[in-house]
């Protein structure tokens, strides 16, 4: 192994005598399931951040992984690591990364340790793509535990079925959740560089992450990258419905499979979805397999993009050897992943559904997924466009045509940042008289308090309430839930 820093420090470290790691940066989702998973494996693992709060503090003390606040040189000391583990939120003035570059104490990013130690000796199943690469990545990990193959999975959410969002299996395959976002401070190429793959899935190529890509031909540059990391023996499944992926698709050396659950004779799939029926509990639909009928598979999930994501996972599955029977069975009993459109309570027969989204495709589909679902509710759309990109004024446009579907829009107007100058940033005023305009009762809101209030007052029995963010939205949910319930 080769850890470095802008080439100032360069080490070789023998992989076999490492005992003792420290992860910088553990409070995050995924540096702290890692180091659980590293903690399984055997390793005695410790980790720092500037705070460390629920849920992750307490999976933490549950895993027995001491978390030193804050950072500093002390933590090093305390940890004595034979490894360090930067996590991309790590800037290269944190206190305790300069530490570690003065005392020369090897280091790697998350993503390489996670190539180095887990993905290397097994078959790497990676999940790629702007959309629904959580979901996706869920879903065949546990039809492959279904199938009796004990797989390691590490994903970006918690899973339903295992109340957490990794599992270390005795299989020959892991599947992982492959972003494409920058990997660490002394290493700004995409996530899923490190990732391996021998079997991938390519769902989505939408431009995204403004703050680290210039434009969308920078963005598909690093998919690009990705499907050429396939060998020859390898099997790439892309979704038909973004012919900009399966154009890129062409550079893969392995066998490439196309699937939509939107195919049309300009964009006919290998792998089709027919006959698809919504119904509260989820959603039926048939598979057409190179022309032939594979019969009815049943997805306890709801929308049109998540019988796409099972396409996609039912493309993969068939080229590691699963039969359909065995990928019907194990779909049938995955119980989604948190913050999906899950459902947080149901107070007075008002629905409050929780959900990710953020990106405008994201924030389409999702409506339309719960418009499916409850088709007889009146539907609140209540969004926070909290990430990088959607805070920007890059979607402008596409954010006046997401809502579609719903009957009412609360969305917040984000505070200023520092880094997203005031003439690129979203005008949620101007939004909100786009929908108005389409016949949607929508209003934007400053405040999470008058949100809450406007929200509580307002919802009646038979209500869905959407929330919708990439982050905690100000606590919204709890207090929601707390003001319907008074």
């Amino acid at each position: 192994m080769n850890a470095e820093d802008n080439g100032n420090i360069a080490q070789d470290v023998d992989l076999k005598a490492i005992r003792r790691i420290h992860l910088v940066g553990v409070a995050g989702t995924g540096m702290g399931s890692f180091a659980g998973m590293l903690k399984a494996a055997g390793y005695q693992v410790t980790g720092s951040d500037e705070n460390v709060y629920p849920p992750m503090s307490e999976m933490l003390a549950k895993w027995e992984i001491p978390a030193f606040t804050p950072y500093g040189a002390l933590n090093l000391d305390r940890a004595r690591p034979d490894l360090v583990i930067i996590g991309n939120v790590i800037r290269r003035v944190n206190a305790e990364a300069a530490e570690v570059r003065s005392r020369r104490v090897p280091q790697m990013s998350f993503p390489s340790a996670l190539g180095e130690f887990f993905l290397k000796p097994r078959h790497s199943v990676v999940v790629a793509g702007t959309h629904g690469k959580t979901t996706t990545s869920a879903m065949l990990a546990h039809i492959l535990v279904s199938a009796g193959k004990d797989p390691s999975f590490l994903v970006g959410g918690v899973t339903q079925n295992y109340s957490g969002n990794y599992r270390l299996g005795k299989g020959p395959h892991f599947v992982v959740e492959g972003d494409e976002y920058d990997t660490a401070y002394f290493d700004k190429g995409p996530k899923f560089l490190h990732y391996q793959p021998k079997t991938a899935i390519l769902t989505s190529v939408e431009f995204d992450h403004a703050d680290i890509y210039r434009d969308l031909a920078h963005y598909e540059s690093s998919f690009k990258a990705f499907v050429e990391l396939l060998p020859r023996d390898g099997l790439l499944a892309v979704s038909a419905s973004y012919p900009n992926a399966v154009a890129l698709a062409k550079n893969c050396r392995g066998k490439v499979v196309t699937y939509s659950a939107n195919a049309n004779p300009s964009r006919a799939a290998d792998v089709q979805s027919t006959a698809v029926r919504f119904q509260e509990s989820g959603t039926a639909f048939k598979v057409i397999e190179n022309g032939q009928n594979k019969g009815e598979l049943f997805l306890p999930l709801g929308g049109m993009h998540n019988v796409e994501n099972a396409l996609g996972v039912f493309v993969a599955l068939r080229g590691l050897g699963l039969s359909v029977d065995q990928i019907r069975e194990g779909m049938a009993s995955f119980q989604g992943v948190k913050r999906r459109q899950e459902q947080r309570a149901c107070i007075r027969d008002i629905l409050v559904l929780d959900d990710f989204a953020h990106h405008p495709t994201a924030v389409l589909e999702t409506i339309r997924a719960v418009r499916h679902r409850y088709p007889q509710r009146r539907l609140w759309a209540i969004f926070e466009p909290r990430s990088n990109t959607s805070r920007r004024n890059i979607h402008q446009n596409q954010y006046a045509d997401a809502f579609q579907g719903a009957d009412r829009a609360v969305i917040k107007v984000p505070d200023h940042h520092d880094k997203v100058p005031r003439e690129e940033e979203l005008n949620v005023p101007k939004i909100v008289e786009n929908l108005n305009q389409q016949g949607i009762e929508a209003r934007a809101e400053t405040s999470i308090e008058e949100m809450v209030s406007f929200i509580a007052k307002q919802a009646q029995p038979g209500d869905a309430l959407l929330v919708m963010s990439n982050g905690s939205f100000g606590g919204i949910i709890e207090k929601l839930i707390e003001a319907l319930s008074a």
